[in-house]
Protein backbone atom coordinates (compact mmCIF):
# COMPACT_ATOMS: atom_id res chain seq x y z
CA UNK A 1 0.00 0.00 0.00
CA UNK A 2 2.58 2.28 0.74
CA UNK A 3 4.46 1.59 -2.32
CA UNK A 4 1.17 2.59 -4.27
CA UNK A 5 0.98 5.94 -2.39
CA UNK A 6 4.52 6.78 -3.19
CA UNK A 7 4.05 5.61 -6.65
CA UNK A 8 0.48 7.99 -6.33
CA UNK A 9 2.12 10.73 -5.03
CA UNK A 10 5.50 11.14 -7.05
CA UNK A 11 2.86 11.11 -10.59
CA UNK A 12 0.91 14.03 -8.64
CA UNK A 13 4.24 15.70 -8.02
CA UNK A 14 5.05 15.37 -11.56
CA UNK A 15 1.62 16.38 -12.86
CA UNK A 16 1.95 19.65 -11.18
CA UNK A 17 5.53 20.53 -12.54
CA UNK A 18 4.22 20.27 -15.88
CA UNK A 19 1.05 22.20 -14.84
CA UNK A 20 3.53 24.51 -13.52
CA UNK A 21 6.11 24.79 -16.00
CA UNK A 22 6.07 28.46 -18.37
CA UNK A 23 3.19 28.09 -20.34
CA UNK A 24 2.14 25.13 -19.83
CA UNK A 25 -1.06 26.26 -17.77
CA UNK A 26 -1.67 28.60 -20.52
CA UNK A 27 -3.74 27.34 -23.71
CA UNK A 28 -2.79 29.03 -27.13
CA UNK A 29 -4.83 32.62 -27.38
CA UNK A 30 -8.10 31.83 -29.35
CA UNK A 31 -11.28 33.82 -30.45
CA UNK A 32 -11.73 37.90 -31.74
CA UNK A 33 -9.23 40.65 -30.95
CA UNK A 34 -11.07 43.83 -30.79
CA UNK A 35 -8.41 46.81 -31.69
CA UNK A 36 -8.68 50.52 -31.99
CA UNK A 37 -6.37 52.52 -33.58
CA UNK A 38 -5.42 55.51 -35.16
CA UNK A 39 -5.90 55.59 -38.93
CA UNK A 40 -2.22 56.19 -39.12
CA UNK A 41 -1.51 52.96 -38.35
CA UNK A 42 -3.52 51.05 -40.61
CA UNK A 43 -0.61 49.70 -42.98
CA UNK A 44 1.77 49.13 -40.67
CA UNK A 45 -0.90 46.96 -38.09
CA UNK A 46 -2.01 45.00 -41.03
CA UNK A 47 1.30 43.75 -41.97
CA UNK A 48 1.38 43.13 -38.03
CA UNK A 49 -1.74 41.68 -38.10
CA UNK A 50 -1.14 39.23 -40.68
CA UNK A 51 2.55 37.89 -39.32
CA UNK A 52 0.99 37.75 -35.54
CA UNK A 53 -2.56 35.66 -37.09
CA UNK A 54 -0.07 33.45 -38.58
CA UNK A 55 1.70 32.66 -35.42
CA UNK A 56 -1.53 32.39 -33.57
CA UNK A 57 -3.99 31.00 -36.51
CA UNK A 58 -6.98 30.86 -33.79
CA UNK A 59 -6.78 34.17 -33.09
CA UNK A 60 -9.16 36.51 -35.64
CA UNK A 61 -7.78 40.27 -35.31
CA UNK A 62 -10.53 42.61 -35.36
CA UNK A 63 -9.63 46.23 -36.29
CA UNK A 64 -11.40 49.54 -36.24
CA UNK A 65 -8.81 52.74 -37.14
CA UNK A 66 -10.25 56.49 -37.16
CA UNK A 67 -9.19 59.65 -35.40
CA UNK A 68 -7.58 58.73 -31.82
CA UNK A 69 -9.30 60.85 -29.59
CA UNK A 70 -12.81 59.56 -31.35
CA UNK A 71 -11.72 55.94 -30.71
CA UNK A 72 -10.75 56.22 -27.41
CA UNK A 73 -14.08 57.91 -26.71
CA UNK A 74 -16.11 55.35 -28.25
CA UNK A 75 -14.68 53.00 -25.50
CA UNK A 76 -15.19 55.94 -22.56
CA UNK A 77 -18.14 57.24 -23.81
CA UNK A 78 -20.11 55.09 -26.13
CA UNK A 79 -19.45 52.20 -24.70
CA UNK A 80 -17.88 49.89 -27.67
CA UNK A 81 -16.06 46.95 -26.11
CA UNK A 82 -12.56 46.80 -27.28
CA UNK A 83 -9.09 45.03 -26.23
CA UNK A 84 -6.61 47.05 -27.06
CA UNK A 85 -6.30 51.19 -27.57
CA UNK A 86 -3.62 52.49 -29.69
CA UNK A 87 -3.30 56.13 -30.35
CA UNK A 88 -1.39 57.99 -32.46
CA UNK A 89 -0.60 60.69 -29.21
CA UNK A 90 -0.34 59.08 -25.85
CA UNK A 91 -1.22 61.50 -24.31
CA UNK A 92 -5.07 60.82 -25.46
CA UNK A 93 -4.70 57.24 -23.78
CA UNK A 94 -3.71 59.01 -20.59
CA UNK A 95 -6.84 61.96 -20.71
CA UNK A 96 -9.42 60.02 -22.07
CA UNK A 97 -9.13 56.31 -20.71
CA UNK A 98 -6.73 55.98 -17.23
CA UNK A 99 -7.21 55.48 -14.68
CA UNK A 100 -11.66 54.29 -15.77
CA UNK A 101 -10.83 52.13 -18.52
CA UNK A 102 -7.46 51.04 -18.29
CA UNK A 103 -4.59 51.02 -16.11
CA UNK A 104 -1.10 51.38 -17.62
CA UNK A 105 -0.05 53.22 -21.45
CA UNK A 106 3.03 52.13 -23.06
CA UNK A 107 5.06 54.51 -25.60
CA UNK A 108 5.99 52.32 -28.84
CA UNK A 109 7.07 54.57 -31.80
CA UNK A 110 7.44 58.85 -32.94
CA UNK A 111 6.73 60.06 -36.05
CA UNK A 112 6.94 63.78 -37.72
CA UNK A 113 4.82 65.85 -39.13
CA UNK A 114 5.43 66.52 -43.08
CA UNK A 115 4.03 67.99 -45.81
CA UNK A 116 2.01 65.65 -48.53
CA UNK A 117 1.82 66.60 -52.18
CA UNK A 118 1.67 64.91 -55.67
CA UNK A 119 2.70 65.63 -59.31
CA UNK A 120 -0.67 66.92 -59.84
CA UNK A 121 -0.43 69.81 -57.31
CA UNK A 122 -0.32 73.06 -58.22
CA UNK A 123 3.52 74.76 -57.55
CA UNK A 124 4.65 71.12 -57.58
CA UNK A 125 7.86 71.83 -59.16
CA UNK A 126 8.69 74.78 -56.69
CA UNK A 127 7.84 74.08 -53.43
CA UNK A 128 10.87 73.30 -50.75
CA UNK A 129 11.51 72.93 -46.74
CA UNK A 130 11.95 76.85 -47.07
CA UNK A 131 8.64 78.18 -49.39
CA UNK A 132 6.12 76.33 -48.69
CA UNK A 133 4.13 78.46 -46.50
CA UNK A 134 4.14 80.76 -48.96
CA UNK A 135 2.72 78.67 -51.80
CA UNK A 136 -0.20 77.54 -49.43
CA UNK A 137 -1.01 81.02 -49.01
CA UNK A 138 -1.35 81.60 -52.99
CA UNK A 139 -5.14 81.75 -54.65
CA UNK A 140 -6.22 78.63 -55.53
CA UNK A 141 -3.95 76.43 -53.64
CA UNK A 142 -5.71 73.67 -51.70
CA UNK A 143 -4.67 72.35 -48.97
CA UNK A 144 -6.13 71.03 -45.81
CA UNK A 145 -5.75 68.86 -42.66
CA UNK A 146 -7.92 66.19 -40.19
CA UNK A 147 -9.80 67.64 -37.93
CA UNK A 148 -8.07 68.77 -34.49
CA UNK A 149 -11.31 67.31 -32.26
CA UNK A 150 -10.84 64.26 -33.28
CA UNK A 151 -7.41 63.28 -34.39
CA UNK A 152 -3.89 64.60 -33.26
CA UNK A 153 -2.77 64.57 -36.41
CA UNK A 154 -4.83 67.93 -36.92
CA UNK A 155 -3.90 69.84 -33.87
CA UNK A 156 -0.24 68.95 -34.99
CA UNK A 157 -0.67 70.64 -38.39
CA UNK A 158 -1.77 73.51 -36.85
CA UNK A 159 0.59 73.34 -34.03
CA UNK A 160 3.24 73.08 -37.15
CA UNK A 161 1.60 76.40 -38.68
CA UNK A 162 2.00 77.99 -35.36
CA UNK A 163 5.57 76.84 -34.60
CA UNK A 164 6.21 78.29 -38.47
CA UNK A 165 5.06 81.51 -37.65
CA UNK A 166 7.41 81.96 -34.58
CA UNK A 167 10.11 80.30 -36.74
CA UNK A 168 9.97 82.24 -39.70
CA UNK A 169 9.15 85.45 -37.26
CA UNK A 170 5.65 86.11 -39.78
CA UNK A 171 3.11 87.82 -37.18
CA UNK A 172 0.16 86.77 -38.35
CA UNK A 173 0.81 83.88 -40.82
CA UNK A 174 -0.92 81.70 -38.23
CA UNK A 175 -4.07 83.22 -38.98
CA UNK A 176 -3.23 84.38 -42.78
CA UNK A 177 -2.84 80.52 -43.39
CA UNK A 178 -6.18 79.48 -41.62
CA UNK A 179 -8.35 81.96 -44.08
CA UNK A 180 -6.76 80.57 -46.96
CA UNK A 181 -8.36 76.87 -46.22
CA UNK A 182 -11.93 76.67 -45.82
CA UNK A 183 -13.58 74.62 -43.19
CA UNK A 184 -14.57 71.69 -45.82
CA UNK A 185 -10.88 70.96 -46.17
CA UNK A 186 -10.58 69.62 -42.34
CA UNK A 187 -11.64 66.15 -42.70
CA UNK A 188 -12.74 63.70 -40.03
CA UNK A 189 -9.15 61.79 -39.85
CA UNK A 190 -5.77 62.26 -42.00
CA UNK A 191 -5.95 59.28 -44.01
CA UNK A 192 -8.89 60.60 -46.02
CA UNK A 193 -6.55 63.29 -47.25
CA UNK A 194 -4.83 60.91 -49.47
CA UNK A 195 -7.86 60.19 -51.30
CA UNK A 196 -8.32 63.77 -52.16
CA UNK A 197 -4.53 64.07 -53.47
CA UNK A 198 -4.45 61.17 -55.25
CA UNK A 199 -7.29 61.79 -57.15
CA UNK A 200 -5.85 65.64 -57.40
CA UNK A 201 -9.31 67.34 -55.45
CA UNK A 202 -6.34 68.39 -52.83
CA UNK A 203 -2.89 69.87 -53.77
CA UNK A 204 -1.43 69.29 -50.60
CA UNK A 205 -2.67 67.65 -47.11
CA UNK A 206 -0.33 67.67 -43.81
CA UNK A 207 0.56 63.86 -42.89
CA UNK A 208 2.83 61.91 -40.88
CA UNK A 209 6.34 61.03 -42.53
CA UNK A 210 5.60 57.29 -42.17
CA UNK A 211 1.98 57.81 -43.88
CA UNK A 212 3.78 59.92 -46.71
CA UNK A 213 6.38 57.18 -46.98
CA UNK A 214 3.82 54.18 -46.89
CA UNK A 215 1.62 55.88 -50.08
CA UNK A 216 4.43 56.67 -51.64
CA UNK A 217 3.76 60.41 -51.85
CA UNK A 218 6.06 63.40 -52.41
CA UNK A 219 6.69 65.01 -49.42
CA UNK A 220 7.87 68.70 -47.96
CA UNK A 221 10.30 67.70 -44.87
CA UNK A 222 10.58 70.47 -42.29
CA UNK A 223 13.00 72.24 -40.14
CA UNK A 224 13.31 70.11 -36.94
CA UNK A 225 11.91 73.25 -35.15
CA UNK A 226 8.61 72.85 -36.90
CA UNK A 227 7.71 68.91 -37.39
CA UNK A 228 7.49 67.85 -33.86
CA UNK A 229 9.76 64.60 -34.72
CA UNK A 230 12.54 66.03 -31.97
CA UNK A 231 12.47 65.21 -28.76
CA UNK A 232 14.66 67.96 -27.57
CA UNK A 233 12.90 70.12 -29.19
CA UNK A 234 10.06 69.96 -26.58
CA UNK A 235 10.37 73.02 -24.73
CA UNK A 236 10.38 74.96 -28.35
CA UNK A 237 7.09 72.85 -29.30
CA UNK A 238 5.45 74.03 -25.78
CA UNK A 239 4.85 77.38 -27.12
CA UNK A 240 2.71 76.09 -29.59
CA UNK A 241 -1.35 75.42 -28.29
CA UNK A 242 -4.36 74.34 -29.85
CA UNK A 243 -7.62 74.48 -27.75
CA UNK A 244 -9.77 70.87 -28.67
CA UNK A 245 -13.08 70.00 -27.98
CA UNK A 246 -13.21 68.25 -24.34
CA UNK A 247 -14.88 65.06 -23.44
CA UNK A 248 -18.36 66.75 -22.20
CA UNK A 249 -20.19 69.22 -25.02
CA UNK A 250 -19.39 72.77 -24.13
CA UNK A 251 -16.27 72.28 -22.68
CA UNK A 252 -12.91 72.25 -24.04
CA UNK A 253 -8.64 71.32 -23.16
CA UNK A 254 -5.71 72.73 -24.22
CA UNK A 255 -3.00 70.18 -25.84
CA UNK A 256 0.23 70.98 -25.67
CA UNK A 257 3.01 71.33 -28.63
CA UNK A 258 5.43 68.20 -27.77
CA UNK A 259 7.33 65.34 -30.04
CA UNK A 260 5.19 62.84 -31.03
CA UNK A 261 5.13 60.58 -29.25
CA UNK A 262 2.30 56.61 -30.08
CA UNK A 263 0.86 54.86 -27.22
CA UNK A 264 -0.80 51.83 -26.54
CA UNK A 265 -2.93 49.86 -23.97
CA UNK A 266 -4.77 46.85 -22.79
CA UNK A 267 -8.38 47.68 -21.91
CA UNK A 268 -9.20 46.55 -18.04
CA UNK A 269 -12.54 45.21 -19.43
CA UNK A 270 -10.92 43.58 -22.32
CA UNK A 271 -12.97 40.93 -23.88
CA UNK A 272 -10.03 39.01 -24.87
CA UNK A 273 -7.07 39.70 -22.57
CA UNK A 274 -5.13 36.40 -23.22
CA UNK A 275 -5.23 36.86 -26.97
CA UNK A 276 -4.73 40.98 -26.71
CA UNK A 277 -1.59 39.95 -24.38
CA UNK A 278 0.10 37.89 -27.12
CA UNK A 279 -0.76 40.80 -29.51
CA UNK A 280 1.08 43.37 -27.49
CA UNK A 281 4.15 40.74 -27.00
CA UNK A 282 4.37 40.46 -30.33
CA UNK A 283 4.49 44.13 -31.23
CA UNK A 284 6.95 44.92 -28.63
CA UNK A 285 9.52 42.66 -30.11
CA UNK A 286 12.19 44.02 -31.95
CA UNK A 287 12.22 41.46 -34.16
CA UNK A 288 8.66 41.69 -34.91
CA UNK A 289 6.50 44.46 -34.93
CA UNK A 290 8.50 46.63 -34.02
CA UNK A 291 10.73 45.98 -37.08
CA UNK A 292 7.77 46.51 -39.03
CA UNK A 293 6.78 49.78 -37.89
CA UNK A 294 10.76 50.61 -38.43
CA UNK A 295 10.44 49.10 -41.80
CA UNK A 296 7.06 51.25 -42.78
CA UNK A 297 8.95 54.84 -42.14
CA UNK A 298 7.56 55.06 -38.40
CA UNK A 299 10.75 54.81 -36.11
CA UNK A 300 9.96 52.70 -32.99
CA UNK A 301 11.12 52.81 -29.51
CA UNK A 302 13.40 49.75 -28.45
CA UNK A 303 12.52 48.85 -25.89
CA UNK A 304 9.08 50.14 -25.71
CA UNK A 305 8.90 52.65 -23.03
CA UNK A 306 5.97 53.47 -19.52
CA UNK A 307 6.79 55.22 -16.29
CA UNK A 308 7.01 53.38 -13.16
CA UNK A 309 3.03 53.24 -12.17
CA UNK A 310 2.85 51.82 -16.25
CA UNK A 311 5.27 49.14 -15.21
CA UNK A 312 3.90 48.10 -12.00
CA UNK A 313 0.51 47.33 -13.64
CA UNK A 314 2.05 45.70 -16.40
CA UNK A 315 0.97 42.14 -17.45
CA UNK A 316 3.64 40.08 -16.72
CA UNK A 317 4.58 38.67 -20.26
CA UNK A 318 5.22 42.43 -20.89
CA UNK A 319 7.28 43.53 -18.21
CA UNK A 320 10.83 41.92 -19.75
CA UNK A 321 9.91 43.99 -23.42
CA UNK A 322 9.48 47.53 -21.83
CA UNK A 323 11.63 50.00 -19.83
CA UNK A 324 10.79 52.73 -17.35
CA UNK A 325 11.18 56.12 -18.90
CA UNK A 326 9.19 58.84 -17.30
Amino acid sequence: MSHRITAFMASLAMVMILLLAPGAAQAEPSGKLIIFHAGSLSVPFAAIEKQFEAKYPKVDVLREAGGSTKMARLISEVGKPADIMASADYVVIDKNLIPKFSSWNVRFASNQMVLCYTDKSKFANEINGDNWADILLRDGVVWGHSDPNLDPCGYRSLMVLQLAEKFYGKAGLYEQLLANRPEKNVRPKSVELISLLQSGHMDYAWEYLSVAVQHNLKYVTLDKHLNLGDFDMNDYYASAKVKVTGKKPGTFIERVGKSITYGITRIDKAPNPEAADAFLAFLFDPEGGLKILKDMGQPPFVPVRTNAAGMAKLPEVLKPLATVSE
